[in-house]
Order: C-alpha cells, then sequence, then structure tokens
C-alpha cells in the first residue's frame, strides 16, 4: 500500500454519510504529509471513541510520527444511549483493527501499536497474530478483576447465553457520567464476546510464540476492574517460547481502570501519558 492508497484506505474506515455518528468521534489520523519513520495506531477502549486517545495521539504526532486512532465498530453515536452495541461482533471490529495496522505499515517504516482495555486485547490479538515492531497493551481486557481466570470462560458462556442487557457503568450518574464521546451502558454480549476473544488468544499464545517481537505491557498498579493476572498469564506464555515481555508497572496512580481518559479525571490521564510516553521512544 502506499502512502496515497493509506490515505484511502482510512477514508474508507469511516462512512461519512452516515449522519449517526457524532463527527467528534470519527476515525483521527494525525500525518504529516509523508510517510515518517515511525507511525503508531491507538486503539480506544470499549464504550469509547477515538477522542479518549486524542492527547496522546497530538503528543505522538508532535514528536514527528503519523498517528492513526481508528473508531471501533458500533462505537461513538450521537446518541449515547444507543442500541448499537447489542450487536457488537469481534469480527468486525478484528477487521478495523487489521486494516489499521495495514494502513499504519504506509505511514511509517515502523509501527506501534497500542491500545487500552479492549484496545489492549485487540493490540495483543495483532502481536499474536501478525508482525510490526512494538505492541503496548495498556490495561487489557483479559479478564475480570476478582473472577478467577479457570471461571472466565464459564462467565463469557453464560453472558452469551442470557438476554443482552445494557448496564449502566455509574448505577446513579447514569447518562449523566462523562465522558460525552462515550457510552454510559455496556452491552453484556459484548463483554462476552471480548472474554471470548481473550481466552482465544490465550490458547493461541500457549501454542505459538507471538510475532510481533517487541512487547510492552502497562498495568496499572492498582487496577480496579480489569484483571491484571490474566495479563500476567498471557506475559508468562510469550515469554515461555522465549520472547521477552516488559512488564511496567505504572505507580502513582490511585485505584482506577480508567487511567487514559481525559475528559473524566484529567488529572490521572496526564499522569498516565507522562508515564507512557517513554514507553514508544
Amino acid at each position: 500500500m502506499t502512502y496515497s492508497e493509506a490515505l484511502s484506505a482510512f477514508e474508507r474506515l469511516e462512512d461519512h454519510r452516515d449522519d449517526t455518528v457524532a463527527p467528534a468521534s470519527r476515525s483521527l489520523l494525525l500525518s504529516h504529509g509523508e510517510p515518517r519513520e515511525r507511525a503508531v495506531v491507538l486503539f480506544h477502549g470499549l464504550t469509547s471513541s477515538p477522542p479518549q486517545f486524542d492527547a496522546f495521539a497530538r503528543a505522538l504526532h508532535a514528536r514527528g510520527e503519523n498517528v492513526i486512532v481508528p473508531r471501533l465498530p458500533r462505537h461513538g453515536d450521537r446518541d449515547r444511549l444507543s442500541n448499537a452495541l447489542r450487536d457488537f461482533s469481534m469480527d468486525e471490529v478484528l477487521s478495523v483493527a487489521e486494516s489499521s495496522l495495514e494502513i499504519a505499515r504506509a505511514l511509517g517504516r515502523r509501527v506501534t501499536v497500542a491500545g487500552f482495555s479492549v484496545g489492549g486485547l485487540l493490540t495483543a490479538w495483532l502481536a499474536q497474530h501478525h508482525r510490526f515492531e512494538h505492541a503496548v497493551a495498556i490495561s487489557p481486557f483479559l479478564g475480570i478483576m476478582g473472577i478467577p481466570h479457570e471461571v472466565t470462560p464459564l462467565v463469557a458462556r453464560t453472558l452469551r447465553r442470557l438476554p443482552n442487557r445494557f448496564v449502566y457503568w455509574h448505577p446513579i450518574k447514569r447518562e449523566r457520567l462523562l465522558p460525552v464521546h462515550g457510552y454510559p451502558r455496556i452491552a453484556t454480549r459484548a463483554v462476552a464476546a471480548s472474554l471470548e476473544l481473550a481466552q482465544q488468544l490465550l490458547l493461541d499464545a500457549a501454542q505459538t510464540a507471538p510475532r510481533t517481537p517487541r512487547i510492552t505491557l502497562a498495568l496499572n498498579a492498582r487496577e480496579a476492574a480489569v484483571n491484571n493476572n490474566a495479563a500476567r498469564r498471557l506475559a508468562d506464555l510469550w515469554e515461555a517460547h522465549g520472547v521477552s515481555v516488559e512488564r511496567r508497572r505504572l505507580r502513582g496512580l490511585p485505584p482506577s481502570h480508567d487511567i487514559v481518559e481525559p475528559l473524566r479525571h484529567p488529572k490521572i490521564a496526564a499522569k498516565a501519558l507522562a508515564l507512557l510516553l517513554p514507553v514508544f521512544e
């Protein structure tokens, strides 16, 4: 793919005729007008959208890198109470993730892929199955805090079989919960799909080495939602194949999962950005 073809492919990631998507939540491309030494892909988390990584993307772009922040399918609707996640599909999401990687290959000689939460899961999946220079999984969603690894497949199957329900992230603030570019509710089957992909990734990692040679696992030392032990288990599986995984404990952050969202926790996000930027050197 040439640079101009990559720009056209980026445009195809979005159907700009779809006016259900909020303009501010569409995929973001920060380019210097030509290929650079490095291109970076940033994947946002479940129920969020590209503005989650806006400050991060601009900091990387200011260092001279081309940056793409794709909007994951069924995210970013104008209606924050949209039922779009009812039909959430990991096949759709992985298609966008792989297309974004191909676009990045034309935007930079070297490619770094990073993501937060479910975006971190996508990053780890791409690292397992595709070769690029560096993968940075930030608080990846590989399991739920407090639920043992052995029980996670049962949780995923149960959520898949039960009626699909929308659950508010915050039962009191409900739709008043920030950020405005994210949904205040999560679909239970979207959680099931994410857990199923995580389980498949762990199975794949047990069988074969990741294709990406450099992997960084960045975890909040005081994580409050995702299962850090599941992420460490993945790192153990990769290292059993002889691949060195850099394990970064993000110290000094409060008990929280939402460490990169500037509109919800600006001080936390600013500190996380300062901790994470050196990882991209």
